[in-house]
């Protein structure tokens, strides 16, 4: 490893003294102004990880629900999971370090991985619509660059994209083709088969009306509107034509609130949903004839199936258990919920190594 070159390149992107942030579930976040080395950090662990799993590994730079000032970032595992949880303390210690520590940490992590710095690598690039992202994301390729790694910057795409383009690259297009396009077919084509298993609804073009948050849900959603106009008809709002990401709109925005976002005018009984900043998360909701809001995020319509399931094998006198799988996103209510109340046992979704 050319210890020199990165130590120049990190020269360039220099840790304010006494800066602690953790890396955890959603990765990296904290304000845009902090990020710069941070950035350059994890294009550099993005290539340590690549060469240790011989596969593209994906930087995603977003902060998802957070403000539009924040910014963030997280690591894309070769399947499309999230990162490794012992990499985790790799990435905390590498943002954490300063300066003249950051060779030792470099050094350590290789040897602690044995890794062969000889080995090929190859690093995803995508970004959200935040002022700061496209200055955050070259931060990112600087590190990527100086150790030599191949590459591909894809610009501005949801998380999900990038996560589905790396499970593509690493089982060589067995999943998809690795592309926004391959994405937006293979969604698509398996959106119209579950509709054409739905009821009769009179041949009726079903309506959704989104809120995208100002984010980059309601530019890549209009992208993929081509592929859904026989199914599907969408309205859009807060598309980002002049509202600001997040702001008082969005997934996060409904759910806490409980109640609709600002710019949508809501009917009884139609289709909404919202998109977080990043497109990673949606939740539903409508309002009932008599104006009462209702919110069906994942948590609860998975708590929901789970009770009607249940109710059914007691009905049929089946001895059957049953579980639900969740991830580590999940809504901690919603598991007390189903293991305290419903006696369902609930799993955490886990990467095998």
């Amino acid at each position: 490893m050319h210890l020199e070159a990165v130590l120049r390149s990190s020269a360039r992107h220099a840790k304010p003294p006494g800066l602690i942030l953790q890396y955890g579930t959603a990765g990296f976040r904290t304000n845009a102004e902090h990020l710069d080395h941070v950035m350059y950090r994890m294009g550099l662990l993005a290539v340590l990880r690549s060469k240790k799993t011989k596969s593209a590994i994906g930087v995603m730079v977003t902060a998802s629900h957070n403000p539009e000032e924040d910014n963030g970032v997280k690591l894309v595992d070769p399947m499309g999971e999230m990162l490794a949880q012992e990499w985790e303390v790799y990435a905390t210690n590498l943002a954490n370090a300063e300066e003249h520590e950051l060779q030792m940490v470099l050094t350590n992590i290789i040897k602690q991985e044995s890794l062969n710095m000889q080995q090929e690598s190859f690093i995803g690039i995508g970004r959200d619509t935040r002022p700061s992202s496209e200055t955050l994301s070259c931060a990112v390729i600087d590190g990527v660059s100086t150790l030599d790694s191949k590459f591909q910057d894809y610009g501005l795409v949801t998380t999900p994209q990038l996560h589905y383009i790396i499970c593509c690259r690493n089982t060589n297009g067995g999943y998809g083709e690795p592309t926004v396009e391959g994405y937006y077919q293979k969604l698509s084509k398996a959106f119209k088969e579950l509709v054409q298993q739905a009821p009769d609804c009179g041949g009726e073009l079903r309506c959704l009306n989104v809120d995208g948050a100002n984010g980059i849900g309601a530019l890549k959603l209009k992208e993929m509107e081509q592929y859904l106009q026989s199914v599907l008809s969408i309205q859009f709002f807060n598309d980002g034509s002049i509202g600001k990401l997040n702001y008082m709109c969005g997934a996060d925005y409904v759910k806490v609130q409980q109640k609709s976002p600002e710019g949508m005018d809501i009917k009884p009984v139609e289709r909404y949903c919202s998109f977080d900043g990043d497109a990673d998360r949606i939740v539903y909701y409508y309002n009932d004839l008599n104006n009462g809001f209702h919110l069906l995020d994942g948590d609860k319509i998975a708590t929901l199936i789970s009770t009607f399931i249940k109710e059914l094998l007691l009905k049929a006198n089946l001895n059957l258990k049953m579980a639900v799988v969740q991830t580590a996103y999940a809504n901690g209510s919603s598991t007390r919920y189903l293991e305290k109340v419903m006696k369902v046992a609930c799993y955490t979704a886990q990467k095998q190594e």
